[in-house]
């Protein structure tokens, strides 16, 4: 399968720095550009892509609630964000998971981590650098913990302990091994647990396992 890939910079340079790398693989195919988060939106309502990679500080309107149209649009509900950016602060991170991002790394990330990232999310995973980790994991940290958020409550002990695995980077065949399962009883779980907090995927998910303190008292 070939992963169409929108790229969203403001920078011409870095764009067709990207455009090459992804040219030379076979498996990848840019089918558009953008300046500004405006123009990410339109151009990905014109020709929906599977992958937008995203930079956050642009013109007109920057790459979170670019991130944040795009995952609200019915017609790109196949679309996917992965963040990539200088910035990985904190609140930088939360808000790109919150938006709806599937992803988030640096600029400084090797050409073949970016592929392999641009593959993963393109298959419905999610993945953070591990310095965005770090960020949200310093944040909760740093901060009074909300203990009662809505959806704690309704899950069970299953999908507490679930989530507290998706919020460990475990995939669900990696969780399914770990609780001896199988992989579609694990995706039964997850899905639940979404469902239940409002997450919309599984990076969101992960946020509600830190910010809920279910992550603190898991540990």
């Amino acid at each position: 399968m070939t992963v169409r890939v929108l790229l969203a910079d403001d920078q011409a340079l870095l764009r067709s720095t990207f455009r090459l790398l992804l040219d030379s693989v076979a498996d990848m195919e840019v089918v558009g550009e953008a300046a500004t988060g405006a123009e990410a939106v339109r151009k990905a309502r014109t020709n929906p892509p599977d992958v937008v990679l995203m930079d956050i500080r642009m013109p007109d309107m920057d790459g979170i609630e670019a991130t944040r149209r795009i995952s609200a649009d019915p017609v790109l509900a196949d679309a996917k964000v992965l963040i990539l950016t200088t910035f990985e602060t904190d609140d930088l991170v939360v808000g790109a998971l919150r938006a709806g991002a599937s992803g988030f790394l640096g600029k400084g990330v090797a050409p073949e981590a970016l592929l392999d990232a641009i593959r993963t999310v393109a298959s419905g995973e999610r993945l953070l650098s591990p310095t965005a980790t770090r960020a949200l994991i310093e944040r909760v940290l740093t901060q009074p913990l909300a203990r009662t958020v809505p959806g704690m409550d309704e899950l069970t002990e299953r999908e507490r302990e679930i989530t507290l695995l998706v919020a460990a980077g475990l995939s669900n065949t990696e969780i399914a091994e770990r609780l001896v399962i199988s992989p579609a009883t694990a995706k039964t779980h997850v899905n639940r647990a979404m469902m239940k907090t409002g997450a919309r995927d599984r990076a969101q998910l992960v946020v509600f396992a830190y910010e809920s303190g279910l992550v603190a008292a898991g540990s």
